[in-house]
């Protein structure tokens, strides 16, 4: 595969997203491609089934993607939009938003593999502040 591993953030917020994104370009530089998938199509809170589908298509550099999810109905349309498009190259996190992107992005600025940043990213619950 060519490539690195892209991510999606899947948020509520598009602020949120565009935030964390901001961060995660200073972390994996030009080397990881990090797409927001946040908010609704007419630019209110929540999720779009439509906006996730077309991130992980941008996020796609042939090494697989990783999604990583802020709250409930985000995992659940992350997950709807994984069972209708299923592939092995495509992997919904169980990792918290900031810290597993953060994890997922370094790792995968290294040139790992998809499931070394799915690891990495899953990790990062356990991440102690203090």
């Amino acid at each position: 595969m060519d490539g690195r591993v892209g991510v999606v953030l899947v948020s509520h917020s598009a602020a949120l997203a565009a935030g964390l994104g901001e961060l995660l370009a200073r972390l994996g530089g030009a080397a990881v491609t990090v797409v927001p998938a946040a908010g609704t199509a007419e630019g209110g809170l929540g999720t779009s089934y439509e906006l996730i589908a077309r991130a992980v298509r941008a996020a796609d550099g042939g090494a697989g993607v990783v999604l990583l999810a802020d709250l409930g109905s985000s995992v659940l349309t992350a997950r709807t939009v994984l069972a209708d498009h299923p592939d092995e190259d495509l992997v919904l996190a169980d990792a918290p938003l900031v810290e597993g992107a953060v994890a997922a992005v370094v790792t995968a600025s290294t040139g790992a593999a998809l499931a070394e940043v799915v690891a990495a990213a899953e990790q990062a619950r356990g991440f102690r502040k203090f």
